[in-house]
């Protein structure tokens, strides 16, 4: 009797744990991720397949498939695999057309830039240069004094220099 409640009782400790681990937000966002990429190749490999390659039928044959090699009973379908280099190309070219570059666009115009007068001070410590109000320096971790004395300490480093 004994027994069956400890593994019931380690079950709903499994079970809890492995709640946990699912709902954590990085499993969660990868799933959707997952999905939303899944889509995504779906809708991708639409385009290049329904728009693009018989587009490149203008330049010629589009399709390769038929291309062969037959050396003794073997036979080396090099066409099959020259129409996955041109559907790769033209997937990654599509990707960095219709995606990449637009979406580089939109987060240059969403980019903030820090204030272009910030005033900054050096670390008597490390000589670093940081902002002025800091009160602890992002290379060396020294604690600084307060900005009026750090601005003193400051002004005697470049002065030494």
């Amino acid at each position: 009797m004994k027994g069956r409640a400890s593994r019931a009782l380690g079950e709903v400790k499994l079970a809890k744990e492995f709640r946990a681990f699912v709902l954590r937000g990085n499993v969660v966002d990868l799933a959707i991720g997952v999905v939303i990429g899944a889509a995504f190749g779906t809708v991708v490999s639409s385009l290049v397949k329904n728009i693009i390659t018989p587009l490149s039928g203008i330049l010629g044959t589009p399709n390769f498939g038929n291309l062969s090699i037959q050396i003794g009973r073997g036979k080396i379908q090099y066409g099959a695999f020259l129409n996955d280099v041109v559907s790769f190309v033209l997937i990654a070219a599509s990707v960095f057309f219709f995606v990449v570059k637009p979406v580089n666009k939109l987060m240059e115009l969403r980019k903030v830039e820090r204030e272009v007068g910030a005033k900054k001070a050096s670390c008597p410590y490390c000589l670093s240069s940081i902002p002025r109000n800091a009160r602890r320096c992002a290379f060396c971790t020294a604690d600084l004094l307060p900005s009026a004395e750090l601005a003193e300490a400051s002004e005697e480093v470049t002065a030494s220099e």
